[in-house]
């Protein structure tokens, strides 16, 4: 069956309007998301208490008994592909090559979201961290689902895991104890919170103090990736962050869930949000099947980072715990990925060819718009 706006419930259909008579109002209207109806009739809060930090964490002794948004008028950026070789990236402790980040500018807290389960947040972070690090920025990924962890499995690191943030805040073992290094990039670490389904009273405070204490450590990236719902474990999850990537698929459930985090995201204080549409179908655009990423964007008013396109590499990255970005031969999934991320930092520079008889990444995503 054919995807209209026909088919839309009706407060998507005013969003999209009333989102059009902003930017015919000027840019300085249209860059202000405003009040919305969200599709269950209830109006969304705007602007929430400023979160407050908590007294740094205190860390076990040594003697512990344990051992920017793109549009679609980019000039050129959907219609040609930079010739430009993705070997250009190094590690950072190995060659001295590329330009170290600046060390004084202020440490990120991102937390990747949907509301929605199986939309691909997990996916996202571990290649958004990678391709961060890959770029010589030290990343910090955190696993804030507790008992349901994952990202240790697309990272190929379930088997070195032997603390995580709870042991941490019980005064089992030290912070550093806690982090796993990436052998592969060594300024890519990993925190877990937990390794069972244990319930653990973690509150907004501890997930302050983790984040303060990982920053001390001089990381200048932490990715948060956020537990499926809007329950305490997403507000938690969320508390530390100021800025979010919201993961969304062009189906009409995920952006409902979609446009109600981005709520509770702004009634939390983040109001710096991005959008990244996942599992996009460029022939079921083409036939009407499926929204277009643009459509997407529209409808949520969220600046778009990217857009992923349906790849069942993906599938086969998990299995073998190698992220889609660290593939010999990168397929267009990770292509695009790592595209998300060098925006994400204002890197708009980095550009991967693919140099292959079939139809290329940016001109499938350029079809995706029309």
């Amino acid at each position: 069956m054919s995807v209209r706006f026909s088919t839309l419930p009706s407060s998507i259909e005013f969003k999209r309007t009333h989102l059009k008579e902003m930017q015919a109002a000027g840019p300085t209207a249209a860059s202000t998301r405003q009040p919305t109806m969200l599709p269950s009739g209830g109006q969304r809060a705007r602007g929430g208490p400023a979160q407050t930090s908590g007294p740094r964490l205190m860390q076990a002794p040594a003697t512990c008994g344990r051992s920017c948004p793109f549009a679609s008028s980019s000039p050129g950026y959907f219609q040609t592909r930079r010739k430009v070789q993705a070997a250009a990236f190094h590690d950072p402790e190995e060659e001295g090559s590329m330009a170290a980040p600046n060390d004084a500018q202020e440490a990120r807290i991102i937390v990747i979201t949907s509301g929605k389960g199986g939309v691909g947040k997990t996916t996202t972070s571990a290649n958004l961290g990678m391709s961060i690090a890959r770029l010589g920025y030290k990343v910090c990924l955190i696993d804030a689902d507790i008992g349901l962890r994952n990202l240790d499995l697309l990272l190929g690191l379930e088997n070195r895991i032997l603390y995580t943030a709870i042991d941490i805040l019980d005064g089992e073992c030290r912070l550093d104890q806690a982090l796993i290094r990436d052998k592969r990039w060594k300024n890519l670490s990993l925190l877990s919170m937990s390794r069972n389904r244990q319930r653990y009273n973690i509150t907004r405070a501890h997930m302050v103090q983790l984040c303060e204490a990982i920053i001390a450590l001089g990381y200048q990236f932490i990715i948060l990736d956020c537990p499926a719902g809007i329950d305490v474990g997403f507000i938690n999850a969320i508390s530390p962050a100021k800025e979010a990537v919201i993961v969304t698929t062009p189906e009409i459930t995920s952006i409902r869930d979609a446009d109600r985090v981005a709520g509770l995201l702004e009634a939390n204080g983040i109001y710096n949000v991005k959008l990244l549409v996942n599992r996009v179908r460029s022939e079921m655009i083409q036939k009407n099947d499926m929204m277009s990423v643009k459509d997407v964007q529209e409808m949520l008013g969220i600046p778009l980072l990217g857009a992923i396109p349906e790849d069942p590499q993906v599938i086969i990255s998990t299995n073998r715990g190698e992220p889609l970005v660290l593939q010999k031969k990168m397929p267009d999934s990770g292509v695009a990925l790592e595209a998300a991320a060098q925006r994400l930092i204002g890197k708009l520079d980095y550009f991967v060819d693919l140099n292959n008889p079939h139809k290329g990444l940016f001109q499938k995503i350029g079809e995706m718009f029309n």
